[in-house]
This record gives C-alpha cells, sequence and structure tokens, in this order.
C-alpha cells in the first residue's frame, strides 16, 4: 500500500506505507537548519508545543504545486481539516489532482468540520435557550464554531501574545488568511458528495473515524488520538471515494 497523508501538520504516521506531507509554517520551520535554532523565539505555549512535537518523517512540499507523484501510482489518499481552507474554485483542482494520482479504484478520504452537525447542534441550543434562559450566557459559542474561523483575521496563537511579539509574528508570516488558518468553504455530506460525482469520482461512502475502504486503517492511528485511541477531530464528516 501507498498512502498519502496531505497536509498532515502534526498528525504524520509512523508507518512505512504512509506518506505525510506539508508545507505549514511549522515544518518549513523544523526543516531548516538556519530557522530551527530560533524557532523557539518566536513561538509560544501551544504552537511551540506542536513544533517540538513534530516528527521527521514529513515530505515538505508546497501542495499547490500538484501533488508529487505520478499518475495512477497511489493507493489512498487522505486528507483532514484541509479542503476547507481552500477556496472553492482551488478546491475542485486539488480533488481533480488527487484523483490523477490515485491508481484506478482507489480511495481518497477525506476530513472536514461537519457543517450539518454545527447547524443542528446551533438549533438544539436555540430551543434549549427558549426553555431555558440561562442557558443563552453560553449561546455564543454554537454561533462562533460555525463562522469564527471563517472571518478570523489575526492567527489564534498570535493574538495570545504580547504586543511586541505579535507584531513581529504578524509582519514575518502574515495573517491568518495568509497563513491558511481560515476556511473558506464548509461542507455537509450532500455537498462534499455532489462535488466529488461532478468530478468523476464514484462509489461515495459515509464513515465513522474509525472505519474506512482503505484496508487495515486503523493501523496508521491517522484518525484516533495516539494516546487514548479515541476520536481525533470529534464532529468531523468522513467522506470517501474510489476512482
Amino acid at each position: 500500500m501507498k498512502v498519502l497523508n496531505l497536509g498532515c501538520g502534526a498528525k504524520a504516521s509512523s508507518s512505512p506505507e504512509v506518506i505525510n506531507i506539508d508545507w505549514s509554517i511549522l515544518v518549513r520551520l523544523k526543516k531548516s537548519p538556519l530557522l530551527r535554532p530560533i524557532a523557539p523565539i518566536f513561538l509560544t505555549g501551544e504552537r511551540l508545543q506542536r513544533f517540538a512535537s513534530l516528527p521527521d518523517n514529513i515530505v515538505l512540499h508546497d501542495l499547490s504545486k500538484g501533488i508529487p507523484f505520478d499518475s495512477n501510482s497511489v493507493d489512498a489518499v487522505y486528507h483532514s481539516h484541509l479542503l476547507e481552507h481552500l477556496d472553492r474554485n482551488i478546491a475542485e483542482g486539488f480533488l481533480l489532482e488527487v484523483r490523477r494520482v490515485l491508481k484506478p479504484n482507489g480511495i481518497h478520504r477525506i476530513v472536514v468540520p461537519d457543517l450539518e452537525k454545527l447547524c443542528k447542534d446551533y438549533l438544539s441550543h436555540i430551543v434549549a435557550c427558549d426553555e431555558d434562559p440561562k442557558k443563552g450566557a453560553a449561546h455564543e459559542t454554537f454561533i462562533s464554531a460555525i463562522i469564527e474561523q471563517s472571518v478570523r483575521k489575526e492567527a489564534y496563537a498570535t493574538r495570545l501574545q504580547s504586543p511586541l511579539r505579535r507584531f513581529f509574528v504578524n509582519l514575518l508570516v502574515g495573517d491568518a488568511r495568509k497563513r491558511g488558518e481560515t476556511h473558506q468553504w464548509m461542507y455537509d455530506r450532500i455537498s462534499l458528495s455532489e462535488l466529488l460525482i461532478s468530478l468523476g469520482y464514484r462509489n461515495i461512502q459515509l464513515h465513522g473515524y474509525d472505519t474506512s475502504q482503505i484496508p487495515n486503517w486503523g493501523m496508521y492511528g491517522l484518525d484516533v488520538e495516539a494516546m487514548a485511541c479515541m476520536q481525533y477531530k470529534p464532529g468531523s464528516l468522513y467522506v470517501e471515494a474510489q476512482k
């Protein structure tokens, strides 16, 4: 098996069958002999922990330049919470590029935030607030879960830093959109399935975090928390399609 894990961030598989690929700022810092020693000067808290935990088995590649594999050469392609960060026209081209590298009958596994679930949670909380007005104090979080990452201007971790550090970090690496942190679109099970069908995919299936058409999916550890064997990204939509 040859499985691509695209836009992996810190969630890389140690399996020799998986090729982890990413172009995030943290990975570029980690891979640079010049920048790696000074990275802790600019990183604090959670971002510093993520930087320190990055494994070495990540291939540094900019996916906007395509996927660096031959056509019909890969058994499965996986990406988690990546597609929603792409503009819609770019997303279509990306999905076609994945289809290009897949072998015939190869599996494309997509994980995105589940817009349907987020909306259902929001509407359910409205009902709960009608029944108990005291619950209204928490209602903003249900709105935030849907739109906050689409309208965010400054990267989440940066805005928690001191003013001087914020200034220099934003100057060096840009705002949330430039860093690819913002959501450009959201998907549900219907819209994503229809998009895949329109691009020539077939056999669209919904899955859970622990089920897949990819043989021995659980051994790769990509949709689970390594230490707890629990769902890595709760509230996600898991869709698979075949070439």
